[in-house]
């Protein structure tokens, strides 16, 4: 069980708030502005040191204060022994981590806490550019092998040095030689990582569907950001005229896309509302399942609004699988009822009514 005890203060309308969580679901009710988005909120901030709402920290912090902490005890291992977990977040940015009376950093901290969002915004998986896709694939990456963020960082930098070269004009043949070089070797590494990664989560993804949404059948393909065909080098000697001109590479693995097709058509353009948010779920869904299999522990989920735009039958289904992910589950509904007859006899089930920032549980 990840979280056992949860502490949140100064984070939005929550003064000072605490529970003891259920290590299966939790289901926060309560009307509108109560704020049950601000509990996920904050759970979030515990794993990954940031809001999934805002990057504006005077919109997460609580009017008149200058800072806000969210404390827990975890198990993040699953070991049965909880440590204390500590986030605090200032209006100067700043970010301090503790765990188990040691600083530890926001990479230490994801490894610790994974946690997967369904919320509005995951419709943009579908919808939006393809660097929300790209997040999608690199969380996934980043937990499924440890060499994935040595690797990406080790990208991130030659891309910024590379793109630095492009934009001051002038870019000597010998030095181009080297930066290319490092450059195609930390992105073809980093491109197997993420092939890897959708060879194992297509599967998951496919039984999941096949469930929540029958009849529907989606080509889940990964697209690496430049044309294999031709190899990288050459892409990039290709590429490079134009590149010098635009100031920016405009191949490799910062332009990899994952690609969801329906007969053929891009599935934003063919699926309906309730369809897409099936779809994307099912994604997540996918992914806490295989991280499970890769990990032998569990992610948390945070899922705002459940019940918005699926019928009775997918929100059951859904809830179904969520049960059976073994993922501790904090779900925000307005309406309590709404969510009361989707789980079985054995859930550990806890609902908490949420009232102007202050808990009571039901």
């Amino acid at each position: 069980m990840p979280i056992t005890q949860l502490n949140i203060r100064a984070v939005r309308n929550l003064s000072e708030l605490s529970l003891s969580p259920s290590p299966g679901i939790n289901i926060i009710h309560g009307p509108n502005g109560s704020g049950k988005s601000s509990v996920l909120e904050a759970i979030h901030m515990l794993g990954l040191c940031r809001s999934f709402r805002t990057n504006k920290l005077n919109h997460l912090i609580q009017t008149g204060e200058t800072q806000c902490t969210v404390f827990a005890q975890v198990d993040a291992m699953g070991s049965g022994m909880s440590q204390p977990l500590g986030v605090e977040r200032n209006l100067e940015s700043d970010c301090r981590i503790r765990y188990a009376g040691n600083n530890i950093d926001i990479t230490t901290l994801a490894e610790l806490l994974p946690v997967q969002v369904i919320n509005a915004e995951t419709f943009m998986i579908l919808e939006g550019s393809p660097a929300v896709r790209r997040q999608f694939l690199d969380w996934g990456s980043f937990h499924s092998n440890p060499e994935f963020i040595r690797l990406w960082r080790g990208f991130k930098r030659v891309l910024k040095q590379r793109n630095s070269l492009l934009k001051y004009g002038k870019i000597e043949q010998r030095i181009r030689a080297v930066w290319d070089q490092e450059f195609i070797t930390y992105a073809e590494q980093l491109n197997t990582l993420r092939e890897l990664y959708i060879e194992a989560l297509k599967p998951e993804f496919d039984l999941i569907l096949a469930d929540l949404l029958e009849g529907v059948s989606i080509d889940l393909s990964f697209s690496p950001g430049w044309d294999k065909k031709r190899g990288l080098d050459q892409v990039l000697d290709d590429n490079f005229e134009r590149d010098l001109r635009q100031g920016y590479t405009s191949a490799g693995p910062q332009r990899a896309d994952l690609r969801l097709k329906v007969d053929g058509h891009t599935a934003a353009e063919r699926l309906s509302r309730g369809q897409k948010k099936i779809v994307v779920s099912s994604l997540k869904l996918a992914q806490g399942v295989l991280f499970y299999k890769l990990n032998s522990r569990a992610c948390i989920y945070l899922i705002d609004d459940l019940p918005s735009e699926l019928d009775q039958q997918h929100s059951r289904l859904f809830c179904h699988y969520l049960e059976k992910t073994a993922s501790q589950c904090f779900i925000t509904s307005v309406d309590k009822e709404a969510l009361t007859g989707y789980w079985s006899d054995q859930a550990e089930l806890r609902f908490f009514n949420i009232q102007e920032g202050a808990f009571s549980t039901q």
